[in-house]
């Protein structure tokens, strides 16, 4: 074969030995199914099903692989770790706080409205079916390398301010006066945003409370406890 080559001009065919070829390279049938997937997208929503339904110790690459139909080789093209998946479908998590919770309710003016509609729309989100990475998040960060666990931390602690800075807005305009050992902002926030995030835990879609009643009840459960 490399006399051919070389007699007939070509270059050398990598990955052969004595025109064998070596199992290190991914067989031509894999390739149309791996040009179909939606990359790395596509692969994010998968692991975040997953690792959801199983838990992510409990997910393999190769249970990633499979579900996607892809090969373990194509799915290291994209992804070189499972900390590195777990990382981006938080990173994406956030994001889809960013854009679906956040830039709304910062160009609503009165700050009670604020946060009326920062509680409806953070319930919205949990409770989506199409959003599994922010019940990754909230339940999976434990597992990452301190390095990118503090990356995400970050991110977190952003919107806990913002939500903090909210609740105290909410406080200084309220016309009630509050006594003395009243909820700090600060305790409020982590109490509303665990509510809240703890609703994967025990929401059934068939069951009595659906986010309809949900958004109500929570809200009249913070401004009632909070503000009253």
């Amino acid at each position: 074969m490399a006399g051919f080559a070389k007699t007939h001009g070509l270059p050398p065919v990598s990955g052969l030995s004595g025109g064998i070829p070596r199992p290190d390279y991914l067989p031509c049938h894999a390739m149309p199914r791996e040009a179909l997937i939606d990359s790395r997208q596509e692969i994010l929503r998968t692991a975040a099903r997953l690792f959801q339904q199983r838990g992510y110790d409990a997910t393999s690459m190769n249970d990633v692989a499979a579900a996607l139909k892809l090969s373990k080789g194509g799915l290291y093209h994209h992804f070189q770790s499972k900390d590195e998946i777990l990382f981006e479908i938080m990173n994406h998590a956030m994001e889809i706080t960013e854009e679906r919770v956040l830039a709304p309710v910062r160009s609503i003016a009165d700050p009670e409205d604020r946060l009326r509609a920062l509680i409806r729309l953070h319930i919205e989100v949990v409770l989506s079916p199409a959003d599994r990475e922010i019940t990754v998040m909230l339940h999976e960060n434990h597992p990452l390398p301190p390095g990118l666990r503090k990356r995400i931390n970050s991110r977190k602690k952003d919107y806990i301010h913002f939500v903090e800075s909210l609740i105290s807005e909410v406080q200084a305009k309220s016309s009630r006066t509050r006594p003395a050992g009243s909820v700090s902002p600060r305790a409020a926030a982590f109490a509303l945003l665990g509510m809240i995030n703890w609703i994967y835990q025990w929401y059934k879609p068939e069951g009595e409370l659906q986010a309809q009643n949900l958004i109500p009840q929570f809200t009249d459960l913070i401004f009632g406890g909070i503000f009253g």
